[in-house]
């Protein structure tokens, strides 16, 4: 008994060290959720109790947990060398991914600027961005516009574009300047329980022209937007918005970046999000799911003519004055080719488009259930909105996201929205499972 004892005290205190990031810690560290095993669709937690991942990670593992083809070429690559600098130095592999990213990206976006998450990503593409136009003469274009509930990352540039209020709140003062935002999309009062696009809502990228007759096109660098908006809960674009977006983007001048960090490598059915919804960005950002989550990386996808425009001056100058120790990592990049092979010869984007339908319906047959005030879905990923609980906004997300857990099913709480977003091979059974756990979860917590 007192081995057992001091065996416990001694994990409640190894706990205390670490500071972790976006979790209630104390609370966590009261009743901690800890795994320790993954492999395919599942996780184990520490006592060895499996646990179905219904969000891909944290929407990064697209072809599931363990694959030995990414682990393989981890170890192969960190044998052969481990590291080498990016600055002034190259080596092949960084070469050949951006060479693949290219064939698979959008038609223009055949560059690429490697990065280690998706913060830095953002970061990149907004200085990216006010290289170009000053490369193309247009100093004067330094503003950028994001919008409300958009999620770019933590750096204070992503803070500072990004629209959701808790994240820029603390570090407020220390923002960006000249940055503004357009509405969001979410209308639950015209929407609610909409299967894909709101059919209505378009309009609301008009919003775009009043910024630039209030600042001049001029002034504008940059428009940042995410296809569907995932951390702030699976809000999808109405109906020819991003079609409106980038109509008054190219009318003016200005670059628009895609923060596909959620939506790339399959998630809506295509390798990105433009893809699948028709429209083509300046630049696209990545990262999550470009190598499966095994490695932290990252990449922006950019527009040949950007790239060409920032070629300019002294063959022997540096274009642009930006980059990370880790850019182009050759052990992340050995990590993202073997991931690519796998979305490929699986096929994984593809099925996604065959299993979207029966998602669909599965995601919506919680309609009706206590507190379900909307359901959104596209591709692999749904969302599902509750009425705050009378204890405060988000209890009631965050108790169904508990109670999933203790039923072994992993999904995500953003507040009072709760986000499921499998892994690619997730197959009928599971999603059966992870949608009546949810259910059960619904009724339970009430």
């Amino acid at each position: 008994m007192a081995d057992s004892q001091t065996h416990n005290q001694g994990d409640i205190q190894s706990l205390e060290h670490y500071w972790m990031p976006f979790t209630a810690n104390r609370q966590f560290k009261s009743s901690p959720r800890m795994l320790a095993h993954a492999e395919g669709m599942y996780y184990k937690d520490v006592a060895g109790r499996p646990i179905l991942d219904g969000t891909a990670g944290l929407w990064c593992c697209n072809a599931g947990h363990g694959r030995k083809e990414i682990s393989e070429a981890v170890s192969k690559q960190i044998h052969e060398m481990d590291y080498a600098p990016s600055f002034q130095m190259g080596h092949p592999l960084a070469f050949e991914l951006a060479e693949r990213l290219a064939q698979i990206s959008p038609k223009g976006l055949n560059k690429a600027f490697f990065t280690n998450s998706g913060s830095e990503s953002v970061d990149s593409a907004l200085k990216i961005a006010l290289t170009y136009h000053r490369a193309n003469g247009e100093a004067t274009r330094t503003r950028f516009i994001g919008r409300e509930l958009g999620y770019h990352g933590v750096g204070f540039g992503g803070i500072s574009v990004g629209g959701i209020g808790n994240n820029r709140r603390t570090f407020n003062q220390q923002l960006l300047q000249g940055v503004d935002h357009l509405p969001h999309t979410l209308d639950i009062k015209d929407n609610a329980f909409c299967r894909g696009m709101p059919k209505t809502g378009a309009e609301k990228a008009e919003v775009l022209e009043q910024l630039v007759a209030l600042h001049g096109a001029e002034n504008i660098a940059a428009v940042i937007v995410e296809p569907m908006s995932g951390s702030a809960g699976v809000i999808l674009p109405p109906e020819g918005y991003l079609q409106k977006l980038r109509e008054i983007t190219t009318k003016y001048g200005i670059l628009l970046i895609f923060d596909e960090v959620i939506t790339a490598f399959g998630r809506v059915g295509d390798a990105f999000a433009s893809q699948r919804w028709g429209v083509v960005p300046d630049m696209i950002t990545t990262a999550k799911a470009l190598n499966n989550g095994a490695i932290p990386m990252g990449a922006v996808l950019v527009d040949d003519n950007i790239y060409d425009t920032c070629m300019q001056g002294p063959e022997n100058a540096i274009e642009l004055f930006h980059g990370y120790t880790y850019s182009g990592h050759p052990v992340a990049a050995a990590a993202a080719l073997a991931t690519l092979n796998i979305y490929e010869s699986e096929k994984l984007f593809e099925r996604t488009k065959e299993l979207e339908g029966y998602f669909e319906d599965a995601v919506h047959s919680l309609k009706g259930l206590p507190n379900v005030i909307d359901i959104r879905n596209t591709g692999l990923v749904g969302g599902i909105q509750f009425a705050p609980s009378e204890k405060g906004v988000g209890k009631r997300g965050f108790g169904i996201f508990e109670h999933c857990f203790e039923a072994g099913t992993l999904v995500r709480a953003t507040g009072d929205i709760i986000a499921i977003s499998p892994p690619l091979i997730v197959d009928k059974q599971q999603i059966d499972q992870i949608v009546n756990t949810l259910g059960d979860a619904i009724k339970a917590v009430g």
